[in-house]
C-alpha cells in the first residue's frame, strides 16, 4: 500500500529485457533505496513492483509482460526520470490516499495551462476509466495522489502547484505525453458489489 506522495525523482539507468534475466529496470535513487530488502515493494510512476537487486545508489525491479502491457514503462529510456515511493509501514502517516500500485490504465496529457504559479493538466484516460473518476476525489497519476479540480465526458483535470510540480515528473512532461493512471479503489469495489 501506498499513499502517492512522492518521495524522490529517480532516473532509469538501464531498461532491459533477456532471456537469463528477463526483463528488468534498474533506477538511480538514494531516499526510496534506503532500508530496502530484496521482495520489498516500490512504486515506480505509480506501479508496485518487488525489488529484485540492491546497489550503493540504486536498486532494480523485475518487469512482467502484463506491467508492459498496463504500464507507460515500457516507453521508458535510460535518463528518464521517474517518480518513487516506498510502501508505506505501519503506522505512518497517510499524507495522501489510499494507493495499491496497480495501473489500472494509461492515460495521456493533452493540455497543460498555467494559472498563477500552478498549472491545470488536463488528462484523457482511457474511456472505461471514467466512471470512476469523480470531481473532487483522488486519482494517481504516475503514482502521484492529486484532486480532480474539473471534470468532462472524455478528460479530467487536475491543479498542481509549483511545489508539487518541482517534486514530481509530471511538471516537466509534455503534451501527449503518457500516464499511468490508478482511480480510486473504493469506486471499483462498490461496483463489484452493487453487480453482485
Amino acid at each position: 500500500m501506498f499513499t502517492g506522495i512522492v518521495e524522490e525523482m529517480g532516473c532509469v539507468l538501464a531498461l532491459a529485457g533477456d532471456q537469463e534475466r528477463g526483463n528488468f529496470m534498474t533506477v538511480g535513487s538514494r531516499i526510496a533505496r534506503e532500508g530496502a530488502q530484496l521482495g520489498d515493494s516500490s512504486t515506480i510512476n505509480g506501479t508496485c513492483l518487488p525489488v529484485t537487486a540492491l546497489a550503493d545508489e540504486s536498486f532494480s525491479v523485475g518487469l512482467s509482460p502484463e506491467t508492459l502491457r498496463r504500464t507507460n514503462l515500457g516507453q521508458l529510456q535510460p535518463d528518464d526520470p521517474v517518480n518513487l515511493e516506498r510502501a508505506l509501514t505501519f503506522g505512518g502517516r497517510m499524507g495522501g490516499h489510499y494507493v495499491q500500485g496497480h495501473v489500472d490504465g494509461v492515460g495521456a496529457i493533452v493540455a497543460v495551462e498555467p494559472e498563477g504559479d500552478s498549472k491545470r493538466i488536463r488528462i484523457r484516460p482511457p474511456t472505461h476509466l471514467m466512471p470512476y473518476i469523480v470531481e473532487k476525489g483522488y486519482i494517481a497519476v504516475d503514482g502521484v495522489s492529486l484532486t480532480v479540480a474539473a471534470l468532462d465526458d472524455q478528460t479530467f483535470t487536475i491543479a498542481m502547484i509549483a511545489y508539487t510540480e518541482a517534486a514530481v515528473i509530471m511538471g516537466s512532461q509534455p503534451v501527449g505525453a503518457p500516464v499511468n493512471l490508478e482511480v480510486d479503489m473504493i469506486a471499483k469495489y462498490v461496483e463489484r458489489l452493487t453487480q453482485a
